[in-house]
């Protein structure tokens, strides 16, 4: 056991002070999280776009018939709210009253407050804690609190949970069990890096947290409700200095990356095996998803497709003006795009190299693409279900109009898609593979050596000596 860890009361048990991370679309599911429960930690049932089964216990493809958005934006609500309710009776199953199962959600996934009503409705006595990040979940403690529900936000700073205590939480402040500090430079996945952060030069999250806990201090909470570090998280001998801190108070920390690689992880056997050859500087924090968020995957063509098509962008004019006054002659029809001389330049070389479309983006922007990219690009955009609140990629809001009401950007992509894909099956260089920045240390870790994959159980013993 590693020293001065000890369990924390959490859903009226003794757990461990280890969260497994909820990682969104099947990359989290009942069999990890139900095992990371019976070894007495809080497993984390992934609550977005989760996998439901058909009798013979085959995984149902989350296929949309309906003609509109807003008639598929239905369905994704439905298969969403099943599958989670699914996934969590699995999981409450296989914990076998060990632990704990926690869901998580993204607050800025399409019907997240319908999704966890439905959720939480379905699973009663089943769920102790909903996590939450990727947005302001204002409402989260409400929705939790009506269901007897201990709800668990993720901020990245302690501004942002100040804003969230004064204006909501603390009117629910018995349901508050802990607090996720996710680092926005080292976690995968969505990140909280504000505009006001270079996201080329990471924070030591030390100062961070302690400020954190000072906010929380502020606000009347007790230093026994935890905060849970996330991002950057391998062996806890690395966080020595933060256990019986007096400082940061109680510390507990989650596992985003670590539980991919183990027997029950439900990832498919080839982003396994990528994930230990990784080296350092192998995960890139990019800007492409549709969410308008910072994000984290690992490097793969597929996400060097998108670094080299913003790169064949051009700005226009829709006339002569400055040093705009040539007209565009390649990759669009009519006459209305005027660029600078060096533009048109590399335009017409583009163009020559098979980059034969212009593609409007919501920034006066042109980027330059193949005929086959822009027919995946429009089918892609034709066919959203509406599976995030506000989307870049498609225009698709949550809202009266279901319209952002800026021009559908194709330098981004869909998300739920490539995230479907990956999670069953598809391949691992044309889709987007989430991974926290410390994934390299699969390749590095003796604990990995001779391919060994472990249990979730071993893998919890593991960490639990601070390896």
């Amino acid at each position: 056991m590693f020293k001065g860890l000890r369990p924390i009361v959490y859903g009226g048990r003794e757990v461990w002070p280890l969260i497994e991370g909820g990682k969104g679309v099947s990359a989290t599911n009942h069999a990890s999280s139900g095992a990371w429960a019976a070894a007495g930690g809080i497993g984390t049932v992934s609550a977005v776009n989760a996998d439901s089964y058909d009798p013979d216990g085959k995984i149902i493809p989350q296929i949309y018939n309906a003609l509109t958005r807003r008639e598929r934006h239905e369905e994704l609500i439905a298969y969403a709210i099943d599958g989670a309710v699914e996934q969590v009776k699995r999981a409450f199953e296989i914990a076998g009253g060990k632990g704990a199962i926690n869901i998580n959600v993204l607050w800025e996934m399409g019907g997240a407050q319908r999704i966890l009503h439905g959720v939480l409705e379905r699973t009663r006595g089943m769920v102790a804690g909903v996590t939450c990040g990727a947005g302001m979940p204002y409402k989260l403690s409400e929705i939790a609190a009506s269901y007897g529900v201990n709800y668990l936000p993720i901020v990245s700073s302690g501004r942002a949970f100040s804003a969230l205590w004064k204006r909501a939480y603390s009117k629910a402040a018995e349901w508050l069990a802990g607090v996720v500090y996710e680092d926005p430079w080292l976690a995968g996945g969505h990140n909280g890096l504000s505009n006001a952060e270079d996201p080329k030069a990471p924070q030591d999250p030390y100062p961070r947290v302690k400020a954190l806990r000072e906010t929380m201090r502020s606000g009347g909470i007790s230093d026994d409700v935890p905060i849970i570090m996330a991002g950057g998280v391998w062996y806890l001998r690395d966080w020595n200095d933060w256990i019986d801190n007096p400082e940061l108070g109680q510390i507990a920390f989650q596992f985003g990356t670590r539980p991919l690689l183990t027997q029950e992880s439900p990832i498919p056997q080839g982003w396994k095996d990528h994930l230990t050859k990784l080296e350092p500087g192998d995960v890139l924090l990019h800007r492409f998803s549709p969410t308008g968020f910072y994000s984290s995957a690992v490097r793969n063509p597929f996400l060097r497709n998108l670094e080299a098509r913003s790169e064949r962008q051009i700005a226009f004019s829709g006339e002569a003006a400055g040093d705009h006054q040539y007209q565009l002659d390649v990759g669009v029809k009519g006459k209305s795009f005027w660029v600078t001389l060096g533009d048109l330049h590399r335009a017409r070389e583009w163009y020559g190299q098979g980059f034969t479309n212009a593609l409007k983006t919501p920034d006066n922007t042109l980027v330059f693409v193949t005929t086959d990219e822009m027919k995946i690009i429009r089918k892609d955009q034709a066919d959203c279900m509406g599976c995030l609140s506000q989307c870049g990629f498609s225009s698709w809001a949550d809202t009266e109009g279901n319209s952002t009401g800026r021009l559908a950007d194709p330098r981004s992509f869909c998300i739920q898609k490539t995230l479907q894909d990956i999670a069953h099956g598809g391949p691992i260089d044309e889709n987007l593979m989430f991974a926290g920045h410390a994934a390299y240390k699969f390749k590095q870790d003796p604990f990995y050596s001779n391919g060994f994959v472990p249990t979730v159980k071993q893998l919890v013993d593991r960490i639990l000596t601070g390896d």
